[in-house]
């Protein structure tokens, strides 16, 4: 579970009664992406020639270029998510971080699953008795590549669905 029971007015867009506005929603689907590119050689090694997480990392960037809708993205996320199924560990994580990048574009606040799964899939990917120290600075290395005008929105996201995210992040 990612997402909170209640919505937060933040991660709504104005059009849809809350504050988010079209210009940083898709500054967090590009953070999003961001994040689930940063570990999806963890799927690739796995599984060279599926490419689901890889085009919805391109879904969600084409959609913040405008060149697909949200439901093209939105398709996208879950086609990465469904490449995660039988898969564990590091490959299963990153496909899943790929697949929440995507649907950034229909929900907002997935831009936190792109990143959480991305932690754990750096966890998982350390070797013995260094997944705690990967993750920490998978976070600090996500939290470096925030746009200035979502850093404090995302930090403070982080802060009130942490619990709800795996505890990871705290870096």
């Amino acid at each position: 579970m990612i997402l909170p029971k209640i919505r937060d007015p933040r991660f709504i867009t104005i059009r849809r009664g809350g504050t988010l506005t079209d210009d940083d929603h898709h500054l967090l689907a590009l953070w999003a992406a961001v994040c689930a590119e940063h570990v999806l050689g963890h799927f690739e090694a796995a599984r060279p020639g599926d490419l689901r997480p890889r085009r919805a990392i391109e879904a969600a960037r084409a959609w913040v270029r405008g060149e697909v809708k949200m439901m093209e993205a939105r398709a996208a996320g879950g086609h990465a998510m469904g490449a995660a199924r039988d898969l564990r560990g590091a490959a299963r994580h990153a496909a899943y971080a790929a697949g929440q990048a995507a649907v950034v574009a229909h929900v907002a606040a997935h831009e936190l699953g792109a990143a959480a799964y991305a932690i754990k899939a750096a966890r998982a990917a350390a070797p013995d008795g260094t997944g705690d120290a990967a993750a920490r600075q998978e976070c600090q290395w996500q939290r470096d590549q925030l746009p200035d005008a979502i850093h404090e929105l995302v930090l403070d996201d982080q802060r009130l669905r942490n619990d709800i995210c795996w505890s990871v992040f705290e870096c």
